[in-house]
């Protein structure tokens, strides 16, 4: 619904899941394979499971994931705003604005 929508056009999705994370979709795309790793360990060789949950930890943390995208609209002051306030990676509550002031949301 968010991208569908003219006004929201060159805007950032602040609602919903990514008010308490500026990337779900990475972070549910982790714990996955944090999951896999788990049910791996009863096997024999279930430590070499332990690869792949690092290595997608690596990738989306440090190399192509968050530090890509979030390149693209950095000096945005919208994002700046959204960034001091949500995790980049993991669900947590919004972080108050200075002033204790809660987040400011944007009109639905």
């Amino acid at each position: 619904r968010f991208k569908r929508d003219p006004a929201n056009r060159g805007r950032i999705i602040q609602e919903g899941l990514w008010t308490w994370t500026r990337h779900p979709n990475y972070f549910g795309e982790a714990t996955l394979w944090w999951g896999i790793l788990l049910v791996g360990l009863g096997s024999p060789l279930g430590l070499f499971g332990l690869i792949s949950p690092l290595t997608i930890a690596f990738l989306l943390l440090k190399v192509s994931g968050i530090p890509m995208l979030e390149a693209k609209y950095e000096g945005d002051p919208e994002f700046e705003a959204y960034r001091a306030r949500t995790s980049a990676f993991f669900p947590w509550p919004p972080r108050r604005q200075s002033g204790g002031q809660p987040p400011t949301r944007t009109p639905e």
